[in-house]
């Protein structure tokens, strides 16, 4: 987090449907205003470029189609990787199995 923070690799790149789904769990697990604060703190971050996602929504659902068991939120990071060039920074194993990215634990 050090790194992505001191902008080592870049602008970070946090597409649209990410950032639902991370208000969405808060909202649930934390409450609205956690949530909402969660949304603004991401929102006004400079080492993030919000990248909003209904220009990728057709590449997102063929990378959906094609890989089985991603989310529907995972293939939009898949199809803005690509699109970008971009590496994929996660935890989340579902990734490794796609070919052609390089993703960053």
């Amino acid at each position: 987090m050090r790194s992505l923070a001191s902008g080592a690799w870049g602008l970070a790149l946090l597409p649209e449907y990410v950032f639902l789904e991370v208000v969405t769990v808060l909202a649930a697990r934390s409450g609205h205003q956690s949530a909402i604060q969660a949304g603004d703190v991401l929102l006004g971050n400079r080492e993030l470029e919000f990248v909003p996602c209904s220009e990728i929504f057709l590449a997102a659902f063929d990378s959906f189609r094609r890989y089985a068991g991603l989310s529907f939120a995972d293939a939009a990071i898949v199809a803005i990787a690509r699109q970008r060039g971009a590496s994929i920074l996660s935890f989340d194993t579902d990734f490794q199995r796609v070919e052609g990215l390089e993703v960053m634990p």
